[in-house]
C-alpha cells in the first residue's frame, strides 16, 4: 500500500514536471512566432509643428506681455486669412517637405525600414512636394546599399525632387546613396566619396619563412 502510494505521488510530480516544459516550449515558440510575424512601426513628426513650438516657447522668454499679445493677434489675423484663402480656392498651393533619415550600417539592414517609409511617402506625395534624405553612413556590403540606393531611385521615378544631407559621413554605399540624389548638401567637415574595398587576406610570410 505505501508503495502504491509513493508511486502515485512520483508519477504526479512527474506528470506536474513534464505539463511545466510543455507550458514553457509553448510560451516562447508562442513569443518567437509573435515576433517573428510582428510588423514595425512607422513613426511620422510634424516638424513645422515643432519647430513652431520652439519658436513660440522663445518668444514667451524674450518677448514683453505687450509684444507677445501684440505678436498672437498678428499670428490670429494671418491664420484666419489662410483659412479664408483656402476656403475660396485662393490659397497658394503648400509645398511639402519628407524628412527621412537612414542611419546605415554594414550589412544595410536599414534598408527594411527605409522601404517601408518610401512606399507611404509616395502614396501622398505629388511632383510639388520634396524628399529630403539626412543621411549617415560609412558603407558596407554592395547589395545592400545597391537596394537601399535603389528605393530612393523610386522617388526620382516619380518626378519628386530629392535632396541628399550629410553631416557627418555617406562613403562608399552611403555615397552611392547620396548620388542618387537630385541635390547633395553637405556640412563642411563632412566626409562624401572615398569608395574601396576592405578585404582581410592571412598573412603567411613569417611562416614560409
Amino acid at each position: 500500500m505505501e508503495f502504491l502510494y509513493e508511486y502515485g505521488l512520483f508519477f504526479a510530480k512527474a506528470i506536474t514536471f513534464v505539463i511545466a516544459v510543455i507550458a514553457i516550449i509553448a510560451a516562447i515558440a508562442g513569443a518567437a512566432h509573435k515576433q517573428k510575424h510582428k510588423k514595425g512601426e512607422l513613426e511620422i513628426n510634424d516638424l513645422t509643428e515643432q519647430y513652431d513650438d520652439v519658436e513660440q516657447h522663445m518668444l514667451e522668454h524674450l518677448l514683453t506681455k505687450d509684444e507677445l499679445k501684440q505678436h498672437d493677434k498678428e499670428l490670429k489675423k494671418q491664420e484666419k486669412e489662410q483659412a479664408k484663402a483656402e476656403k475660396s480656392g485662393d490659397a497658394e498651393k503648400k509645398h511639402r517637405l519628407f524628412v527621412v533619415d537612414f542611419k546605415g550600417s554594414i550589412d544595410a539592414k536599414e534598408v527594411d525600414s527605409l522601404r517601408e517609409e518610401i512606399s507611404a511617402i509616395l502614396s501622398v506625395a505629388t511632383k510639388d512636394d520634396e524628399v529630403f534624405v539626412r543621411l549617415e553612413s560609412g558603407g558596407g556590403m554592395v547589395h545592400g546599399y545597391g537596394l537601399a540606393s535603389s528605393q530612393l531611385d523610386r522617388v526620382r521615378q516619380q518626378g519628386i525632387p530629392l535632396t541628399a544631407s550629410v553631416d557627418k559621413v555617406a562613403a562608399s554605399g552611403g555615397y552611392m546613396m547620396a548620388c542618387v540624389a537630385d541635390k547633395i548638401i553637405a556640412a563642411p567637415f563632412a566626409i562624401l566619396g572615398s569608395i574601396g574595398v576592405i578585404a582581410q587576406i592571412p598573412n603567411f610570410n613569417k611562416l614560409l619563412k
